[in-house]
């Protein structure tokens, strides 16, 4: 028992204890589900139990209703009683109340540690998915991203990528003989999009100091596992940023972690609630991510578990990999229901004891069909099993008592005040002052030269010889050239047989009278 989870009772009376072995748990896992049939207190019980063996938690609080972890639970409560008959119904003799180790976390930095990334690290894919770009806007982010990493200019916040997009948008000439062509159109609705993103709350997300992985893979003194709590109730009115907040983390843990096989227990399980956010409208891409995500992290420590309404939000690739499922109840109004319900069932490995398509439809609320990976990773026959009650309080606790916690922790100090290091928004407001003060400079200069120097530097002289003339002097020389002209007609008449007979003429008249 100290290498399992226990889960609930199984079998006739549900007398059968059934354990989540923990060996295996980094081979994922699924909670679905209608809602009300008890999703949130088995996520709270197995959240419960890896802390118990020493294994860190993430999962998101889409309710308010995980806080709860935070204390015990007490003989006061109003469920106490049934929560005890329980109990004794599966065999857990050993039952009590107690408190768990939890960090919150929230993206806003009201309800928990803010929790942050920078704009490169969540990258061009997810943030274009984010933005929701065609694939010519996702081209120019990824020459954006392409720009910034050979400039040396680090995008760590939204004020940085915006900065950087105007200035793809003034160099798009330049740019288009190396990377390809930049319309300005396209790079004025990515700009619109962020605007949009920034209204939502994201300018919260993207900054420093951003979030390292190893504060949400601690213990405390006593070996527990820390339980991390994402505030996600206002984070939901942004489903897409929900969801790729969760895979840029997903994805972070992929990269960084290192390769551990198959270890004795995970390094991290991580919960995914609400998981058709994620692959609601996602193309082709981002789910073959999160597919080669899912298939390769088991092998780095960490078990990730979907937690959804229907098997079905779950593209069948990802559902495959998921060996430990946990199937609360399931409605079937229509045809479409009916369906994927028989189709949830088949996934299952069959018990002879009842029709697991009837038991699906029919387990009441706090009761679910399981079934979990045994050795060498076998699926193991489905059960009808009810869930444990839980050990930590049922329900959420009061702002005071979660502002005494996060005070408390250590990683107030850690995240609390935000940086704002010298980043692309920085280095290119630098450049456009130190190229305006060089037009100014240049521009003044130009004031105060000489006419002449003013004619010469704008390149209308072109020998040294010629710098003593000015345009007075081609002036007169335009009038003294038309008088010049004039001389010339008449000199060259009086030349001629006219004007030599004009001479004779005046001569003879002169020489006559006397």
């Amino acid at each position: 028992m100290t290498n399992d989870i226990f889960i609930g009772g199984g079998g006739a009376d549900y007398a059968t204890q059934q354990f989540l072995n923990i060996g295996y748990a980094n081979r994922h896992g699924l909670i679905a589900g209608a809602t009300g049939t008890g999703k949130t207190v088995t996520l709270q019980i197995l959240a419960e139990g890896f802390s118990a063996q020493g294994v860190p938690v993430f999962l998101s609080d889409v309710k308010g209703d995980l806080s709860g972890l935070a204390i015990a639970g007490s003989e006061g409560h109003k469920l106490h009683e049934p929560f005890m008959s329980r109990a004794e119904t599966i065999g857990f003799s050993d039952y009590s109340y107690g408190s768990f180790p939890v960090a919150f976390w929230d993206m806003f930095g009201e309800q928990g540690h803010p929790v942050r990334t920078t704009v490169s690290e969540m990258g061009p894919l997810l943030l274009g998915q984010l933005l929701g770009l065609s694939e010519a806007q996702e081209g120019i982010l990824n020459i954006a991203f392409r720009v910034a990493d050979e400039d040396g200019m680090p995008l760590l916040d939204l004020k940085d990528l915006q900065a950087l997009l105007v200035w793809v948008g003034e160099n798009a000439s330049t740019l288009a003989l190396r990377y390809g062509n930049v319309s300005p159109a396209s790079v004025g609705a990515i700009q619109r999009r962020l605007l949009v993103l920034e209204n939502q709350g994201a300018a919260d997300l993207f900054g420093e100091p951003a979030l390292e992985l190893s504060d949400l893979m601690r213990t405390d003194k006593d070996g527990r596992g820390f339980i991390n709590i994402l505030a996600a109730d206002k984070l939901m009115s942004s489903p897409k940023l929900y969801a790729t907040f969760l895979l840029w983390l997903l994805s972070e843990l992929f990269e960084e972690l290192p390769e551990v096989g198959d270890p004795d227990k995970p390094k991290l399980v991580f919960f995914f609630d609400e998981a058709h956010l994620l692959f609601d409208d996602a193309p082709k891409a981002l789910v073959d991510k999160v597919e080669q995500v899912a298939r390769l992290i088991r092998s780095k420590g960490v078990g990730v578990y979907f937690i959804t309404q229907n098997p079905a939000d779950v593209p069948e690739d990802i559902l495959g990999q998921l060996g430990n499922r946990i199937q609360h109840a399931l409605r079937a109004f229509t045809a479409k229901d009916r369906k994927e319900l028989r189709m949830a069932a088949q996934t299952y490995r069959e018990n002879p004891r009842f029709d697991t398509e009837e038991a699906i439809r029919e387990v009441g609320v706090g009761e679910a069909v399981t079934s979990m990976l045994q050795k060498k990773g076998v699926p193991g026959v489905v059960e009808r099993t009810l869930i444990r009650p839980p050990s930590s309080h049922l329900g959420p606790i009061d702002a005071g008592t979660r502002a005494v916690l996060i005070a408390q922790s250590a990683m107030a100090d850690k995240y609390t005040t935000r940086l704002d290091r010298e980043s692309a928004f920085e280095i290119l407001t630098k450049r456009a002052d130190d190229a305006a003060k060089a037009a100014a400079k240049a521009e003044e200069e130009a004031e105060e030269a000489t006419p002449v120097l003013r004619e010469f530097n704008a390149a209308r002289r072109y020998a040294g010889k010629g710098v003593s003339r000015s345009s007075s002097k081609r002036t007169s020389k335009s009038s003294e050239s038309f008088g010049g002209a004039i001389a010339s007609v008449v000199i060259k008449e009086l030349k001629g047989t006219t004007g030599r007979r004009i001479v004779r003429g005046i001569l003879g008249g002169l020489f006559k009278g006397r």
